[in-house]
């Protein structure tokens, strides 16, 4: 997270009559620009026991995220047959734009699937607010894309109709949020912080990265409101938590097979049995 971030996301505030300072301002519990940096203090025994359960989670063997073929989850290509099948190749719907488009459609509905979830938040301590949703849209899209990148020049492509339709939605997401005056600016500057977040969680998974790199940056990412790079002792059980969980779904999605990458069949890990 930048500084252009926290003035994008100002901006957003000022120009909104329906969003409060805290629905973008807001870590949980408390803020962080209140927390002065301090060692890490004897836990009591609620927050040992919140933490201890939070060292537990994601530590499962990492499986596929393909969906079992007779999962109710799954979106199969429409067959037609006859008279049909002529007028729409006719029409292009078998073209490879046209089956890129909906194979991408189908892959953005799993990533708004897993980040609209309000349990997402509970497990990670954040407040669903457009600042924490707008990241682990961020985290999410990552997590495709690389995926997606790892198949060539056909996922590369067809990564760049998935990063399309984000666009389109997250234009959206932020007129609801109650933007309308310099729309296009403030997507671009919105942009430019999913580019940063890329590189930096890229940066991060490198064989050469430090093993706390991707932890940091997910606290500046998506934990830290203001950008700062000095973790706060409260959050660290959180920010492991999300660590292990993206480590897990890099994993997963890296044993997940192409032909359920490319039809979007498959599914994050769930997390609604995840308590505290």
């Amino acid at each position: 997270m930048t500084p252009r971030w926290s003035r994008t996301l100002g901006y957003l505030y000022t120009h909104s009559k329906s969003v409060k300072p805290r629905d973008l301002y807001v870590f949980p519990c408390r803020r962080i620009s209140r927390i002065a940096a301090v060692d890490v203090p004897a836990a009591s025994d609620a927050s040992a026991k919140s933490e201890v359960n939070l060292n537990k989670m994601f530590r499962t063997k990492s499986c596929s995220l393909a969906l079992p073929p007779e999962s109710p989850m799954r979106i199969e290509e429409p067959t037609y047959e006859g008279l049909r099948h002529f007028l729409l190749k006719m029409m292009l719907f078998y073209s490879k734009q046209s089956k890129s488009i909906r194979q991408a459609n189908v892959i953005y509905r799993r990533v708004v699937s897993q980040v609209d979830k309000p349990v997402i938040y509970d497990v990670f301590r954040l407040e669903k607010t457009f600042r924490t949703n707008f990241s682990m849209l961020v985290v999410h899209m990552w997590l495709c894309l690389r995926r997606l990148k790892a198949e060539g020049k056909e996922g590369v492509e067809l990564g760049q109709y998935v990063y399309e339709i984000y666009n389109h939605d997250l234009e959206t997401r932020v007129s609801k949020a109650g933007v309308n005056l310099l729309l296009s600016k403030w997507m671009r500057e919105l942009e430019k912080v999913f580019y940063g977040n890329i590189v930096a969680f890229d940066t991060a998974m490198l064989p050469e990265a430090k093993q706390d790199d991707l932890q940091n940056a997910i606290w500046k990412n998506v934990f830290a409101e203001d950008g700062s790079s000095q973790l706060d002792a409260s959050a660290l059980p959180a920010v492991l938590a999300f660590t292990r969980y993206i480590r897990r779904e890099c994993t997963c999605l890296s044993l997940t097979d192409k032909e359920a990458m490319f039809s979007g069949n498959f599914m994050f890990t769930p997390l609604d049995n995840q308590k505290f």
